[in-house]
């Protein structure tokens, strides 16, 4: 669900987008003063939230972006595999299995608590608690 949209003019460091479908995480956007013929342009820089991938934006500053909506929630986890990992939410109880960066690989493990990420529908283990 969209929580909102704004301009890319707006698009601040540190907040997460909506581009190609897909939550990306601004690193930087650097705005150019409007012309005397035409609006402001914006080079954004954003890194996907699921796919670590890069991507480099050129957009005029009145193009607009999706906010998602990000629910931030504490789990449990309950065993660990390649990538992923089956935990139960603390709130719903719920069991699901959710993937994990490397980066977490060696902090993950059995009872441990993590906070995931609900993006879109989209799931992720984003840091152990």
């Amino acid at each position: 669900m969209v929580l909102k949209l704004i301009d890319a003019t707006q698009a601040k460091s540190g907040s997460v987008i909506m581009i190609d479908g897909e939550a990306y995480t601004v690193r930087s956007n650097d705005k150019s003063k409007s012309g005397k013929h035409g609006a402001a342009k914006c080079r954004i820089e954003a890194i996907g939230v699921f796919s670590d991938k890069k991507k480099i934006l050129a957009v005029s500053g009145a193009e607009r972006f999706d906010v998602p909506l990000i629910e931030k929630k504490k789990a449990q986890v309950l065993s660990v595999g390649e990538g992923t990992a089956s935990i139960m939410d603390l709130e719903s109880y719920e069991t699901i299995d959710v993937a994990f960066g490397e980066e977490l690989k060696d902090a993950i493990a059995v009872e441990k608590q993590v906070e995931y990420w609900d993006v879109e529908g989209e799931k992720k283990i984003m840091r152990v608690l």
